[in-house]
């Protein structure tokens, strides 16, 4: 049953700001859950050198600001309607600052960064590695707990901070001074925003972003001393972890004029999957945005991969905490706009188009993997390919071997998630840009054999942030009240044509072998 909307809240709005990879977004949300005003930014990526991706903080900072106050001017209202605030951001990238000053020592080093590629190779050939690994198939085999079996082939990766904090630290003098001197903070965008939002009163994050960090410990909770120690980070840099809906603080009077509460900080992914009401063990959501992230509640209970699923803290909101799995493909959106700036088509609209204007893509395969191959692969040293061109291959053909890569790779997410965790799936979600692509949702559900949901809110990282903090202030009163807010746009159902592209994909699949190790050092 819907719990009936409180009437004390009638004039009272909710404020959900997510910063993305590439944008800024701020909305502000009705009781109904609809979109008053809005507001946007485009983030300026940096790239001082190559495989090194920056943001300015100062910049970001200035961004957020301005974002909040057009939303609030968008839809009419003025800031003393704001009754709380919620933040969703992008994960893993990171600044370090001065607690004495609130100075940056450096930019945000992207969870897209690239530098730590030679110390994260080194770390994951060293003995030390091998010891780990062979300590843990031995306690496995003792105790047949599955959290050893994947530490027994766990590797580390550049998109967790772990390594390019570690560079950080062995490279940034100031950096190191600091440690030294007790006066380093070190913060994910969440935590930059809500020291800045403060005037540096408060230093924390949630489990939500915590646990993406590659450097928290999601089973016990905390942040991990024992990879700490291995790896040389200081631990007093860390901020405090508190629960995804909490009252972190009330912005400054003097930023927006009045103090708002603070009343939510999660990951953008698990933000998405709290705003799809992903609520139950087994629902599933599909992020396809800059890259595709497939998770699965798994419940109460993290899931220990051997296949390169990341188990994450999807949230904690009071003693209840959810952990999910999950998969990702860094390079969807990435590869479409790669594709328009090679004038393949003008809008990315077009495509959807051009992929349904050819039978096929007459034999053409598109290896997604700027970014390396991520799970079930998991090769960072695979390149981004085009096979089996020809001189009948047209923009239409190439465009339509791009689409349908996005959904293989969704096809092979989704397969080693459902073997690995054995829990049975109970409804689909997508959100993202590229889910407004017909083509892709169709051959996803196609290739999944199973109905998918697209919601008529696109923005689901937002959504989520504004949720958690809603329900932190009592604005809404229940997940059932936040169930019966969720609108499906469209839903796509599998139109059993799988067993017709299964000789596509196997020429795809061995598209992808050809393209791994590419960048291996002889």
């Amino acid at each position: 049953m819907c719990s009936p909307s409180n009437g004390f809240m009638k004039d009272l709005y909710i404020l959900s700001v997510d910063v993305g990879t590439t944008s800024i977004r701020g909305h502000v949300y009705d009781k109904e859950a609809n979109i008053k005003g809005s507001s946007s930014e485009k983030i300026s990526l940096l790239y001082p050198n190559p495989g090194w991706v920056e943001l300015d903080p100062e910049e970001l900072w200035l961004q957020f600001v301005a974002v909040v106050k057009a939303a609030v001017q968008a839809a009419g209202l003025q800031m003393k309607q704001i009754t709380a605030l919620g933040i969703s951001t992008q994960r893993a990238t990171f600044t370090t600052w001065s607690r004495k000053t609130g100075k940056p020592f450096h930019n945000f080093i992207s969870w897209q960064d690239r530098r730590a590629s030679e110390l994260v190779t080194s770390w994951n050939n060293s003995f030390t590695m091998k010891a780990l690994h062979g300590s843990s198939k031995v306690l496995h085999f003792i105790t047949r707990r599955k959290r050893f079996l994947a530490a027994s082939v766990i590797t580390f990766s550049t998109q967790h901070v772990t390594f390019r904090l570690a560079w950080a630290l062995q490279n940034l003098k100031q950096v190191q001074e600091a440690v030294e001197e007790g006066n380093c903070c070190f913060g994910t965008v969440d935590t930059w925003l809500l020291y800045r939002l403060t005037k540096g009163a408060v230093h924390a994050t949630d489990y939500s972003n915590a646990s993406a960090t590659g450097i928290f410990d999601s089973y016990q909770m905390c942040w991990s001393g024992m990879l700490c120690s291995l790896i040389s980070l200081p631990l007093s840099v860390f901020p405090t972890v508190e629960n995804t809906s909490h009252k972190f603080g009330s912005t400054d009077t003097s930023i927006f004029g009045v103090s708002i509460p603070i009343m939510s900080l999660v990951a953008d992914q698990q933000a998405a999957m709290f705003g799809e009401c992903c609520f139950d063990r087994g629902d599933v959501k599909i992020t396809m945005g800059t890259g595709t992230f497939i998770n699965i509640n798994t419940g109460n209970k993290p899931h220990a991969s051997v296949s390169g699923l990341y188990p994450v803290v999807g949230w904690k909101i009071g003693q209840e905490v959810v952990y999910l799995a999950e998969g990702n493909a860094a390079d969807t959106g990435t590869a479409i706009k790669w594709a328009q700036e090679l004038d393949l088509f003008s809008d990315a609209a077009e495509t959807e188009a051009m992929a349904n204007s050819v039978p096929d893509a007459d034999g053409v395969c598109f290896v997604p993997s700027f970014s390396g191959l991520q799970a079930p692969l998991n090769d960072p040293h695979a390149c981004a390919s085009f096979m089996g061109l020809k001189p009948s291959t047209t923009k239409s053909h190439l465009v339509r071997a791009i689409l349908e890569s996005i959904a293989f790779r969704n096809k092979q997410l989704y397969e080693i998630m459902s073997e690995e965790t054995h829990i049975p799936v109970t409804n689909i979600r997508a959100d993202g840009g590229v889910c407004n692509n017909n083509f892709v949702m169709q051959l996803t559900a196609n290739l999944f054999n199973r109905k998918i949901n697209r919601p008529r809110h696109f923005d689901m990282s937002s959504l989520g942030a504004a949720f958690i903090a809603g329900l932190g202030i009592g604005f809404w009163s229940s997940k059932e009240e936040l169930t019966c807010l969720g609108c499906t746009e469209k839903v796509f159902y599998p139109q059993n044509l799988r067993e017709n592209y299964k000789p596509v994909i196997d020429r795809w699949e061995k598209a992808l072998m050809r393209s791994m190790h590419w960048y291996s050092k002889p």
